[in-house]
């Protein structure tokens, strides 16, 4: 049998038999200038301390007048002018596979828990964003365990959420909540920018063990480097990719995109990029949708996401929030009010918004919901004249029976932390509560819906 040869002379006429090895000219805030390597943009490099020690990998973001500019992925406290720097010619890559469960993993892949990763799939973190004609049409509800989204903001299996809300308004619990009692197969959780106090709290006391179970955590601290925390929002990403080519359907929880940003704009301005809108550079609003456009249903599984946008001075729209908005499919917003009042989770059903949940639900389910939002909107108009007792019953029959359906709204949208209760439970207490709002029976779902799955738990 002839050998065929080609394909080893084709490898071999490209193959370079000389190593590049470059030098450090320069370091300025972020930026380390190499002279002397030639690389591409996003590939890894390693940079040798001098005069002995670990090398430091550092990421290619941008070259000017024939240095390289490389951002670093770690601590550079022995790097000096003239450090040896020489190219990985390939880029960021991690291990994705069913080990990953159960495991806290740190913004570059590697563990956190002190025990060593079994062998597994190389995926790369720069992934392009599936062909919008290969995806999925949403068409199944997923169920979060919080009454308030099931009921009234239903999320579809490969939808994309943003939780929107200001420091101390309840998110990280809120997210713990949905991991402990959704019915998604595999739990993938970003914590971008947390700080190192509140990692651990999280994973004991708003996940737990059950949720950590079938759970994939990423950490990547506000003490870490910009690029490992963008790193870390991508790692996360990639993993829930891998998981939803296995056919699964897979919960991606990110808190926070707007850390993400931040991080983005370290680098952007750290590159050499004019601050633009509010001091981000306009390579952080392309960062966004490459990110949030990676999510979603794919051929087989389905990626269904939430991110946290933390809102500053509660303004929801400053100029991340407002990106963000625009390219996900709805929005959750936690109202400070809400909160102040004892009303947990602080969810301001009147001002969130599902985009996909027309299509995932029945009829029955549309009009319960449509009448409890109806009734605690004329509540909300009229709530400054019923404070200062202007209110006069009689007057308005509407808003007669507003404010006799507020106690009943209010109760049906409080939930304790601990309270577990799957999709179908939840649509049961619409379903009731609709029957004491009107003194009728509320519709139920058919057999027929039922069979297509549209309440599936």
């Amino acid at each position: 049998m002839p050998i065929r040869l080609s394909k080893y002379l084709d490898a071999l006429s490209q193959l370079n038999p000389y190593r590049q090895i470059g030098r450090v000219a320069e370091m300025i805030g972020l930026t380390v200038v190499v002279t002397g390597l030639e690389a591409n943009i996003g590939e890894l490099c390693k940079i040798f301390p001098k005069p002995h020690g670990e090398p430091v990998l550092a990421e290619v973001v941008g070259f000017k007048q024939g240095s390289l500019l490389l951002m670093p992925l770690g601590e550079m406290s022995h790097i000096g002018p003239g450090s040896y720097v020489i190219s990985t010619n390939a880029p960021f890559m991690i291990q994705a596979g069913e080990g990953l469960l159960g495991r806290v993993l740190n913004g570059l892949g590697q563990p956190l828990d002190g025990e060593e990763l079994p062998p597994m799939t190389p995926y790369p973190t720069t992934r392009r964003v599936l062909n919008p004609l290969q995806r999925q049409t949403i068409r199944r509800p997923l169920g979060t365990g919080i009454r308030a989204i099931d009921c009234l903001l239903t999320v579809g299996r490969g939808q994309r959420m943003g939780i929107f809300a200001g420091s101390g308004v309840g998110k990280s619990t809120l997210l713990g909540m949905i991991a402990r009692n959704t019915n998604a197969d595999v739990n993938v959780i970003a914590l971008i920018g947390e700080r190192g106090r509140e990692v651990r709290e999280f994973l004991e006391k708003n996940l737990g063990p059950e949720g950590l179970a079938r759970s994939v955590v990423v950490v990547a601290t506000s003490d870490q480097p910009a690029l490992v925390r963008m790193k870390g929002a991508l790692v996360a990403t990639t993993i829930a990719e891998y998981f939803r080519d296995q056919g699964k359907d897979v919960l991606l929880m990110m808190d926070s995109v707007t850390r993400f940003a931040m991080a983005a704009r370290e680098v952007g301005l750290a590159s050499g990029e004019p601050p633009a809108t509010r001091g981000y550079p306009p390579s952080v609003f392309s960062h966004l949708p490459k990110l949030l456009e990676r999510a979603g249903a794919g051929a087989k599984g389905s990626i269904t996401a939430f991110y946290t946008v933390l809102v500053d001075g509660d303004d929801m729209n400053e100029p991340v929030a407002d990106a963000v908005r625009g390219i996900l499919d709805g929005h959750i917003v936690l109202e400070r009010k809400l909160a102040q009042r004892g009303q947990f989770p602080a969810i301001d059903v009147l001002q969130s918004v599902s985009r996909v949940m027309d299509e995932v639900i029945t009829e029955e389910h549309r009009l319960a919901a449509l009448r409890v939002k109806e009734l605690l909107s004329v509540y909300t108009q009229h709530e400054d004249l019923i404070t200062i007792g202007a209110y006069q019953v009689g007057h308005q029959p509407k808003l007669d029976q507003a404010v006799g359906a507020y106690p009943m709204i209010r109760e049906f949208l409080q939930q304790d932390i601990d309270e577990q209760a799957d999709f179908t439970a939840n649509t049961d207490a619409l379903f009731a509560l609709y029957q004491q709002l009107d003194g009728k029976t509320a519709g139920k779902p058919s057999g027929e819906a039922s069979e297509r799955g549209l309440y599936a738990s």
